[in-house]
Parts: structure tokens; sequence; C-alpha cells
């Protein structure tokens, strides 16, 4: 299974970015990471919609599409792992996760969700919301492969 994680922004070099790529590196499964952007500076509510058009364009064709959103469900991270375990085994080539801009996701990405997902009721920036992801993709690929990492 692929795994891709769209995202609206490019990482500047630091410390959340070396988070990202250090449990990106770990992951077994392949990832790719599309970094987005505008061409021009646009009302909030247009940019929303424009972001949404490049994400929801970054996304492959069949792929279960994973909105990371602060109004979207939490989950623990067994749930994510089994939730994951449950699209490999019913035949996902890809898997992709989408994280929007400041001002949020267009309701458009949404609703073409097959989960809108939540790292908590906080606001976390986007370049750290980046390496949380990474780092539950690989508890939960250590989990479903039943390794030590994880131990709750």
């Amino acid at each position: 299974m692929r795994v891709l994680v769209a995202a609206i922004g490019k990482a500047r070099p630091g410390p959340a970015r070396d988070l990202y790529e250090e449990y990106a590196g770990r992951l077994s499964w392949p990832l790719a990471l599309r970094e987005l952007e505008l061409r021009r500076k646009l009302p909030a509510e247009e940019a929303k919609r424009q972001e949404g058009v490049l994400l929801l364009g970054a996304v492959p064709q069949g792929a279960v599409l994973v909105a990371l959103d602060e109004r979207g469900r939490q989950m623990g991270s067994e749930a994510f792992a089994a939730r994951i375990g449950t699209w490999r085994d019913a035949g996902a080539q890809d898997l992709a996760f989408v994280i929007g801009g400041a001002d949020g996701l267009d309701p458009a990405v949404t609703a073409r969700a097959d989960l809108v997902l939540a790292l908590g009721a906080m606001t976390w920036p986007h370049m750290m919301v980046r390496a949380m992801l990474a780092e539950q993709l690989y508890r939960a690929q250590t989990i479903l492969a039943g390794h030590p990492y994880h131990r709750a």
C-alpha cells in the first residue's frame, strides 16, 4: 500500500521537518509528500476553495482519502491502525492524507474523504501535523506488525 501526504505549504528546514523525516524514514510503506501552494494571494474563502482543488488533484484515482481537520473524528492509535489494516486488507493500493492551509479544508475535500480525522481537539501548526501524522503512521505499521514500539 502506497501512502501519500498532500499538504498546503512548503516545509522549511527545522525541527518539525526533521521529525517528519525521521518517522517517514522508518516506514516500510512507500510514502510520498506533495507540498502544494497557490501561486497568488486570494481572499480566505477563495484560497480555501482553490487549495481544495489542488489537494483533490494530488490524490490518486481510487485512493482511500483521509482529511485531517480539527472537527474530525478523534481516534486512539489502535483504532487508527485497525482502520488502516482494514483498508489494506480490502485491497486499497493508495492511502492519501490531506492537510489544508491556515483556513482549513474546503467542504469538497471533507465530502470526498473516507475519514475526516482530528489529531486532537487542539489546533496544531500545520508543519507539526505532518510530523505527528508520520509518527502515527509508523506506530500503526508497528501495531499491525505486532512490534513492541507501541506499548499501550
